[in-house]
């Protein structure tokens, strides 16, 4: 049982590892703070789920307290980025392509 506790956690390591990875990068490459908000609040979460699924696997003390942050991860993250979304937009920081919902509801409501 121990065994296949250990594989499982390693399977989540690398899982978790490459889906943050791939969150740096879209982080690093995508052109303004609205497309990036999808690498980091998408990708990099889940990320951090199974990560976090892989140190409770490995330490079973901690499985509470890992599924736990998983909760509140999952519960506070659209919130969150909506929230910098939000906020970009009221700046002004511009948009980078041809489509603004935000600015079009705005001038019908």
């Amino acid at each position: 049982m121990e065994i296949f506790l250990q594989t499982l956690a390693l399977i989540f390591l690398i899982l978790g590892t490459l889906l943050s990875l791939i969150g740096v990068i879209g982080f690093i490459r995508l052109p303004d703070v609205y497309t990036r908000l999808h690498a980091t609040g998408k990708v990099s979460i889940f990320g951090l789920v199974f990560l976090l699924f892989a140190a409770a696997f490995l330490n079973p003390a901690l499985i509470w307290k890992a599924l736990l942050l998983i909760f509140f991860v999952l519960i506070a993250s659209p919130s969150v980025s909506h929230a910098i979304a939000s906020a970009a937009h009221k700046a002004g920081v511009p948009l980078i392509g041809q489509r603004d919902d935000l600015k079009d509801a705005e001038k019908r409501g």
